[in-house]
């Protein structure tokens, strides 16, 4: 009985060594083993033997690429305007003793650089600047921090600005500054139109007195050469004017009296003295 009982306790410990001693990784993780304490080695995915209750797996860590999200936060920019700026990291751990034994939690370590040199970065840029330039920022912020994390084994792939968004009180005064902006482009426009208009109206108006007034030169031209030609031809004689003009009048009473506000006709006694008197009153 006492010998099956040693052996049986001899065939448990066998059992929990080889369980101890046999460390199977999965692809895509790596084990962080001390020995004694102290670190010993990195096993790789496979099939790994350690010394059991020497050896101990004290870290198991994942070479596939992390993400981490970078929580949003408040930055002010150079103009002191307040946005509200968040991120995310891609990294990828290729030492994983360093990762673990270099910091105490590299992920929330990583999380704290990339919102501070988040935050020195865009203190130093404009408003304006910050929001159009998110690959200068992404480029500017991917050097800041490579060297840092190098030490820790761990190497950045690349970060991702998400989000650049000024801050709700700065949205609104950017809303009404834009608003006020198209009333000024329209306001000016408008203004534009009714000068222009204006403008066009006034060389309107001083074109048609150009016209008028070379009409009535012309007008007056003709009435000067019809008068000269009426005296060359005239020249002393009476009776023909005197024929010419006592006609213009009686067609002159004739419009007179068969218009319908004409009420009374006064006819002159003696048309040719009429005439003369005129005539002479022309001289």
């Amino acid at each position: 009985m006492a010998g099956l009982v040693i052996a049986g306790i001899f065939t448990f410990v066998v059992l929990i060594s080889i369980f101890l001693g046999v460390r199977l990784v999965p692809q895509g993780s790596k084990f962080v083993v001390q020995r004694l304490g102290k670190f010993h080695t990195v096993l790789s995915p496979g099939l790994n033997i350690i010394i059991p209750y020497i050896d101990s797996v004290a870290y198991k860590v994942t070479t596939k690429d992390i993400v981490l999200d970078i929580p949003s936060q408040e930055v002010i920019t150079k103009d002191n305007v307040v946005i509200i700026v968040n991120a995310v990291a891609f990294i990828n751990i290729m030492h994983p003793e360093k990762a673990v034994y270099g910091v105490e939690s590299y992920i929330i370590a990583i999380q704290n650089l990339v919102q501070t040199s988040l935050r020195s970065i865009i203190g130093e840029m404009q408003l304006d600047d910050a929001l159009s330039s998110r690959e200068m920022i992404k480029a500017k912020l991917k050097t800041n921090i490579s060297d840092d994390i190098a030490d820790w084994g761990i190497t950045l792939k690349t970060v991702e600005i998400q989000d650049i968004n000024p801050s709700n009180t700065m949205q609104t005064a950017m809303e009404n500054q834009a608003a006020a902006e198209r009333l000024r482009r329209a306001t000016v426009t408008r203004a534009d139109g009714e000068k222009q208009a204006a403008i066009l109206e006034a060389e309107g108006r001083f074109e048609a007195s150009k016209r008028d007034a070379q009409a009535k030169i012309v007008l007056a031209e003709a009435s000067q050469q019809a008068i000269e030609k009426v005296t060359e031809a005239i020249q002393d004689r009476e009776l023909p004017v005197m024929y010419i003009l006592g006609e213009k009048y009686i067609d002159s009473i004739k419009s007179i009296a068969v218009s319908e506000n004409s009420k009374t006709i006064l006819l002159p006694a003696d048309i040719p003295a009429s005439i003369r008197g005129i005539m002479g009153s022309l001289k």
